[in-house]
């Protein structure tokens, strides 16, 4: 299931039937997650008019994701996973982590730590997929690689 803020909850392959979906994995209660969300915003802007969703799954209640997210809740789509069912059930073992979903809810891409070689692999995929302009990254001001947390809290 992914329960995208201010809708009711969706099981993923119904999220996806018309749409891959690419999702930034943020925990909210880490350092780790907070140095890469401003490059991780300007990842998913780059696909926001692309034939995909591209949103933010934040392993917090909507409140928090949105404190978290800060102006980025209002620009990007915003999934939250407080109890980190979405999260467990994908597989994912550290945050941040990038994550794209085919249409049928296979896991295309997936890319844990902040490790831009290994995310920049997938996005190069869905741009390729999208027919779409690849975001550049990491720039000046981004983080180095560094390991994430682990995605169970």
């Amino acid at each position: 299931m992914i329960q995208p803020v201010g809708r009711e909850a969706l099981r993923v392959v119904d999220q996806v039937s018309m749409f891959h979906l690419l999702l930034v994995v943020l925990d909210p209660y880490t350092y780790e997650s907070s140095w890469v969300l401003e490059t991780a915003g300007r990842i998913l802007e780059e696909f926001r008019e692309a034939d995909c969703r591209a949103a933010f799954l934040v392993t917090a209640d909507e409140d928090d994701a949105n404190t978290f997210l800060g102006p980025w809740a209002e620009r990007q789509l915003v999934c939250i996973d407080p109890d980190r069912s979405t999260v467990k059930g994908l597989g994912i073992e550290r945050v941040p982590a990038l994550i794209h979903i085919g249409n049928d809810g296979s896991v295309i891409g997936k890319a844990e730590d902040w490790d831009p070689d290994g995310w920049r692999e997938i996005t190069d995929n869905l741009s390729s997929m999208m027919s779409w302009s690849r975001p550049v990254f990491p720039i000046t001001g981004d983080p180095v690689p560094f390991v994430g947390s682990p995605a169970a809290g």
